[in-house]
């Protein structure tokens, strides 16, 4: 190719944007630069822009909470995703009761039972299942992000009994290979104690009589909590179903505010025991 077909070449790639309103400069920006808008008042990383996470962190939220549900069977009235719907009210109530913390996207895809043959819950329809160690490997990737951040502290939590054991072995092997370092992490168990939320909502003078359901009342308030079509409330009351074991779940208000006293109460617990963990003041 001559010289003068090449420098027009050239002439028309420089003219030729890489995306229409993209500049040269949009995948690099200055790590520095002035956040040019006020901060939303969100908890989740997610939600938030890279400059709100930057300043977050700058302001002292330096610790992150590295959340896990799942996508499994649940009783016939609960939407698949109900831990991970459940672990975005408790989630919250946890950062902001601790006030220095972020919230990383909620792991949805845990270990469930295997794939083939099914088992577990696998053995029925919407249950989608990982691998315990795809599921510890997803883990380590996540916990090495936040902490390649800079966030100090990594907490981990699961809101199943299956995610139990693999948050435990992340978080000991990582404490192995991290030590020294300026991050920490941790597997806090005393999250999942869901004999203790049945034991709280008897002290709220609430008696069930067990129906036979993957399904109870501290589980089905807490994912309305979030929405209550989570739990089918307009095709429950059409059918004439609104309750659950035994236990009306209307009026609406006083569910939903036993739903708040709830997760309030496991935030304390976490709360109480991440402080524990890192050796500060309740």
């Amino acid at each position: 190719m001559t010289l003068v077909p090449l420098l027009m070449l050239a002439l028309l790639l420089a003219q030729t944007p890489v995306r229409p309103g993209s500049s040269p400069q949009a995948a690099s920006p200055d790590p520095d630069m002035p956040r040019p808008i006020a901060a939303r008042d969100t908890v989740f990383i997610e939600e938030m822009t890279w400059l709100e996470v930057r300043d977050a962190m700058r302001a002292g939220k330096t610790t992150a909470i590295v959340a896990t549900g799942g996508v499994e069977m649940n009783g016939p009235y609960l939407a698949a995703g109900k831990h991970n719907y459940i672990l975005r009210a408790t989630t919250e109530a946890i950062a902001r009761t601790l006030g220095n913390a972020l919230v990383a996207p909620i792991v949805g895809f845990v270990p469930e039972g295997d794939i083939d043959p099914p088992s577990g819950q696998m053995r029925y329809p919407s249950t989608i299942s990982v691998t315990g160690p795809t599921f510890e490997a997803l883990l380590i990737d996540i916990a090495s992000s936040l902490k390649s951040h800079g966030f100090e502290h990594i907490i981990l939590i699961g809101d199943s009994g299956g995610n139990q054991a693999g948050m435990k072995a992340v978080a000991e092997k990582l404490s192995a290979n991290w030590a020294g370092a300026k991050t920490t992490i941790h597997f806090i168990p005393e999250y999942y104690d869901y004999p203790g939320v049945s034991a709280w909502v008897e002290r709220q003078g609430i008696k069930e009589e067990d129906e036979g359901h993957h399904d109870d009342y501290g589980i089905t308030v807490q994912m309305m909590l979030v929405d209550p079509e989570l739990v089918r409330m307009e095709e429950r009351v059409a059918a004439g179903r609104f309750s659950i074991n035994g236990v009306p779940l209307a009026p609406l208000d006083r569910t939903l505010a036993t739903a708040r006293r709830l997760v309030d109460w496991r935030a304390a617990v976490t709360v109480e025991a991440i402080q524990r963990t890192l050796g500060r003041p309740r």
